[in-house]
């Protein structure tokens, strides 16, 4: 990907660019301005960095365990490295990064177990043992498939300018549709693989983009290459550790942060932002004057601070939302071999499989039969409990408070319940005893922290919500406003909303499109 050039950018002198948000969308931006000579101010509300990826400090008896609120999978480290190379930083001096072999452990319904290896070699021979060999040579197959559409995507749409539809009309359009990406991600993946447990090891992400594998475009197989063939991280101190190490780079390379500082309204001069309103945490006023404003909050907030929301023939589509637990308590250093204690991402897949969306996308229903992603850090780091203790995050996908209009606050704790049992009766207890911590985080939790429809996941990636269709990061009627984040281009999850931030800079620069 190309680094930011200077050139023409926003009309006007961009010398200072203030830039709403510590996440991690934000963090990038403002490397990336810092890095092409910008003066940055980076204003954030909470008193920490990292936005969605957020933190949760639980105290038990034993001590305290440090939980990530929002994304525990990180892939492609080099978007990582990207926004610290535009400063002249190196991540491996900001991060230890630890490669998780296996990315993921599958357990179905029927009781076998599939390690998802991100290694080829590994990964056949995981297949070959556990499946048989027809389905071990659709997996090279596969593999060659998602390499190629991740190669044909990357720059020409994921990483590219998507001011206007007119961008998506390069020579790799032809490739990509050559590949089936405007096909259904379902049944492609269903030509390379028979067997239904492969298939769903090689689909489920399209959850991340809001949407059902039997409906999410093919070209959304680039989340699943990033997953199983690009390889799963973890940073040593938590995903915490990521924005931290970001914020930190910011203040090296000159920027400076501002947290508790909640951002109220714009400042307007014609069609200019000259500054931007805000609050402190003491509840005290001020004003921040500005070149550019880079706004990166929830694309709602966004919206009430620009004064208008753009006209669309059709209204936004919020991804679906996810229940939440953070447990943290004794393990049994004995455990049973498969109980998933020893790997870092369990996936538990329920025997249903398409009733499953339908019930979240669809009827905004609970899952009747759940598949949930269970994540284990300590058991790469151990540090982030008490000496002993183990900490879980248990996520269940679930309607949006659009779909349903449930009452969490009633629901939330008796359905951690429930699931709790299912996972027993499945053979994955999560603790050997009752939790010594526990904090459960519904979709009405999200929404009283200004998530739209109660979704982290924010707008869903339906093909009306893709690419050019998408919240673009110009916005119309401001000379020098830019947005950037999971709601505009190129979208939801760790990789995306970096290049977002990029994207958002090189606009503010003159790099964008160049």
């Amino acid at each position: 990907m190309a680094a930011l050039t200077s050139g023409r950018g926003l009309p006007g002198r961009t010398d200072h660019v203030v830039v709403v948000g510590a996440g991690l969308s934000g963090l990038a931006t403002a490397l990336h301005l810092l890095g092409a000579g910008r003066r940055v101010t980076l204003l954030e509300r909470a008193d920490h960095p990292g936005g969605r990826a957020g933190r949760l400090d639980l105290v038990g008896a034993g001590g305290s365990y440090h939980a990530d609120t929002g994304p525990t999978v990180l892939t492609m480290p080099e978007l990582v490295e990207e926004p610290l190379a535009a400063v002249g930083e190196k991540l491996a001096d900001r991060l230890e990064l630890i490669r998780l072999d296996p990315a993921y452990r599958a357990r179905f319904a029927d009781g076998s177990t599939i390690d998802v290896h991100t290694d080829p070699e590994a990964m056949e021979a995981e297949i070959a043992e556990q499946v048989g060999p027809e389905d071990a040579a659709g997996y090279r197959s596969l593999r060659r498939w998602l390499t190629e559409l991740y190669r044909v995507q990357i720059d020409s749409f994921i990483g590219a300018d998507m001011s206007s539809p007119l961008r998506l009309l390069t020579p790799d359009l032809v490739r990509l549709a050559a590949l089936g990406g405007f096909g259904r991600l379902g049944p492609r993946i269903g030509r390379h693989l028979r067997d239904e447990r492969l298939r769903r090891i090689f689909s489920f992400q399209a959850l991340y983009a809001g949407l059902s594998p039997d409906r999410a475009l093919a070209a959304y197989g680039v989340i699943a290459y990033m997953d199983t063939v690009a390889g799963v991280w973890f940073p040593r101190g938590g995903m915490r550790a990521l924005p931290t190490a970001l914020a930190d780079a910011v203040t090296t390379a000159g920027g400076e942060i501002r947290y508790d500082a909640t951002v109220t309204g714009l400042v307007r001069r014609g069609g200019r932002a000259v500054g931007v309103r805000l609050r402190d945490g003491d509840g005290g006023l001020g004003r921040v004057d500005a070149d550019a404003v880079v706004l990166t909050t929830e694309l709602s907030a966004a919206y009430r601070l620009l004064g208008r929301a753009p006209r669309r023939v059709l209204p936004l589509r919020w991804a679906p939302s996810a229940v939440v637990a953070h447990l943290g308590g004794e393990r049994d250093t004995g455990a049973a071999a498969g109980r998933g204690d020893d790997c870092h991402h369990t996936i538990s897949f329920g025997a249903a499989w398409s009733r499953t969306f339908e019930e979240i996308l669809h009827r905004g229903e609970l899952m009747s039969d759940p598949s949930l992603l269970i994540t284990t850090p300590t058991a790469t780091d151990p540090g982030l409990a008490p000496p002993g203790r183990t900490l879980r995050y248990l996520l269940a996908p679930c309607p949006n408070t659009t779909r349903a209009r449930l009452d969490w606050a009633r629901l939330g704790p008796a359905y951690l319940e429930e699931l709790l049992g299912v996972l027993s009766d499945r053979g994955l207890p999560l603790l050997d005893a009752a939790p010594e911590v526990c904090r459960v985080v519904t979709p009405g939790d999200w929404s009283a922290d200004g998530l739209a429809a109660g979704t982290p996941f924010s707008a869903a990636h339906t093909f009306a919500q893709t690419g050019p269709f998408r919240p673009r990061n110009l916005v119309s009627g401001w000379d020098n406003v830019v947005l950037s984040g999971c709601g505009t281009t190129p979208g939801v999850g760790v990789p995306p909303t970096l290049i977002s931030g990029r994207l958002a800079a090189a606009h503010v620069t003159g790099a964008a499109g160049r």
